[in-house]
C-alpha cells in the first residue's frame, strides 16, 4: 500500500472505497451539500476545469452551493478502478444548467482517500466544454 499526504498507510478496503465514491454521487445528485462535503477531509482540494481549485470544506461548500453551473442532474457510473487509496471513475452526467440548458456529457473523476476513508483530493475531467 501507498502512503497518503498524511504520511500514514491507507488501510481503506476496496469495497469501502467504492461505497464511499458511490455515496458521493448519490449525495451530489440529491443536492445534499453538507453530506457530500462531510466525505472530504477539512483540508481537501477539488480541481475542476474552468475554476481555481476549491480548498477545504468552505471552498467545497461554496462550489456546490453557489458556483456550480449545474442546477440538477444524475450521474451514471460506468467504471470504477481502484489502486490503493486512489479511485478513478468514468461515467455520464445528464442534467440541466441554471440557465435551463440540458447537458449530457461523459466525465472522469479521480479521488485520493486518506486512511480514514475520506477524500483528500478530487480531480474532474469532462469530455465537453466547461460545465
Amino acid at each position: 500500500m501507498r502512503t497518503d499526504d498524511h504520511t500514514t498507510t491507507v488501510p481503506v478496503t476496496a469495497s469501502a472505497a467504492e461505497a464511499d465514491v458511490r455515496r458521493y454521487y448519490e449525495l451530489v445528485d440529491a443536492g445534499d451539500v453538507p453530506g457530500l462535503v462531510g466525505l472530504f477531509t477539512p483540508d481537501a482540494t477539488y480541481h475542476r476545469p474552468g475554476y481555481e481549485p476549491f480548498a477545504g470544506h468552505e471552498g467545497l461548500t461554496r462550489f456546490y452551493s453557489a458556483d456550480r453551473v449545474i442546477r440538477t442532474g444524475r450521474h451514471t457510473l460506468t467504471k470504477i478502478v481502484m489502486d490503493g487509496p486512489d479511485v478513478a471513475v468514468h461515467g455520464e452526467f445528464n442534467g440541466e444548467l441554471h440557465d435551463g440548458t440540458a447537458v449530457r456529457l461523459r466525465f472522469a473523476d479521480f479521488f485520493q482517500l486518506t486512511r480514514d476513508g475520506r477524500f483528500s483530493r478530487r480531480d474532474t475531467f469532462f469530455f465537453a466544454p466547461l460545465v
